[in-house]
């Protein structure tokens, strides 16, 4: 075990001493959490799962918890978006109420977790070491619920600041996001912060759906370039109900999205759409699973890349079709748009097969810009900015029409518009 793990582990485990008093609810469960945290450290390279993504920059920084004194005015600008939506702020990973607009329909709850810890998380304790920090340290975050039959016309918009402070700290939010049945809502989380901020942000996600439920969640991801966000996202369906999900990932220093979902119904649904730009020394690493339990499921997954410098990119997509899983239908696919010789992309697409009767395929991408195109539209008066511009731009389409709320398509088109320039 090499110094810099242990003294990375230590530090978490003097944090969790020093301040476990003040923690809210449930100390027995948040103590086996800090324990296993322990026990697993941060994961190393000899691990399958992380072979390509290198958490040693994470571990070398002592970040310290965040204190949550930030001034929210300073995010004035970010806060009041045109999304048109129920909004829930958090500063630092604390509850802003002053940038919060909850006029809720009947049927609806949106709150601050912080304002009731009494009750423990479902579950166990994880083996994601990030997720075990998680559990061990959260004190906020979202939580939303929907009663049976509840259909929103209005998104729900989850929003993360992270502010500017002298030292790296670290934020651990939490989001539960509960739909009973037949009820449908669209979700969007946002992950902003301003450039400069070095941080750790620690998220983590629970969907549960009941019968007939669905849900359109998008995770905008817009940290820091100095920044570090990890996520693990845990979603369970009962029969015949539908998540999509949208990953865009467009910030952070190291960026790393953990998604699992699980059918557990009959006829259940499930769409995975991803877009990640990198550029520079990032990294950005999606590793998902797609579980199909029960018969009559459909999953539809499809992630595109695009990167440019020295970046990397990691995909690590897995589909389970269980015995019980007849009729299954599932199709994943992985997209890759290299725009400089340097920049790495290591692709996995992969099915576990247990059933006899499916309808399964899956493949993955590598490419460049092609050179015909581009001397095609050059000669046409283009030039070259604007045209590489727009063959990245059609590139990502495919994955931008796809996101319901239209200010969150135009803010990415718009990100996407501003790197192609820089390319």
């Amino acid at each position: 075990m090499d110094t810099t793990e242990t003294d990375a582990r230590d530090l978490y485990v003097a944090d969790f001493e020093r301040t476990a008093k003040s923690l809210p609810g449930f100390p027995e469960l948040r103590k086996r959490a800090i324990e296993r945290f322990a026990s697993l450290g941060f994961p190393t390279g000899r691990e399958e799962a992380w072979r390509f993504t290198d958490t040693t920059p994470l571990a070398e920084i002592a970040f310290k918890p965040a204190a949550g004194t930030a001034n929210p005015n300073q995010f004035a600008g970010l806060a009041n978006g045109a999304l048109k939506a129920l909004q829930i702020t958090f500063v630092d990973g604390r509850f802003a109420p002053a940038f919060s607009s909850l006029e809720l329909p009947k049927g609806v709850s949106v709150g601050s977790l912080g304002e009731d810890l009494k009750t423990a998380p479902k579950g166990e304790i994880p083996d994601n070491p990030f997720a075990a920090l998680n559990l061990a340290f959260h004190r906020d975050g979202a939580a939303i619920r929907l009663a049976d039959g509840v259909q929103l016309d209005r998104p729900i918009h989850v929003l993360y600041l992270s502010s500017l402070h002298g030292d790296p700290y670290v934020m651990h939010p939490r989001t539960t996001i509960s739909l009973g049945e037949g009820a449908r809502a669209t979700v969007v989380k946002s992950f902003l912060g301003p450039s400069g901020g070095t941080y750790f942000m620690n998220t983590v996600t629970r969907v549960d759906l009941a019968s007939g439920a669905s849900l359109d969640l998008t995770k905008v991801q817009r940290e820091s370039p100095q920044a570090f966000h990890i996520e693990s996202l845990d979603v369970s369906t009962a029969g015949n109900a539908a998540f999509t999900h949208h990953s865009i990932s467009l910030g952070a220093r190291l960026a790393r999205n953990d998604l699992n979902v699980r059918l557990e119904g009959e006829g259940a649904e499930c769409s995975l759409f991803g877009l990640y730009e990198v550029a520079g020394q990032q990294h950005v690493d999606h590793h998902t699973s797609i579980d199909h339990v029960k018969p009559h499921g459909t999953s539809r997954e499809l992630y595109k890349g695009v990167l440019d410098g020295r970046a990397r990119a990691v995909f690590d997509g897995r589909i389970v079709v269980r015995p019980d899983a007849q009729k299954t239908n599932a199709v994943q696919t992985n997209k890759n748009l290299l725009l400089s010789k340097e920049a790495l992309v290591h692709t996995k697409p992969q099915l576990e097969i247990f059933a006899n009767d499916v309808k399964c395929k899956h493949g993955a991408t590598i490419g460049q810009l092609d050179a015909d195109v581009l001397f095609y539209l050059r000669s046409r008066g283009i030039g070259l900015v604007e045209a590489r511009r727009l063959l990245i731009h059609a590139f990502a389409s495919e994955i931008i029409d796809t996101v319901k709320a239209d200010a969150v398509r135009s803010q990415i088109g718009g990100c996407m518009a501003l790197f192609a320039g820089g390319a």
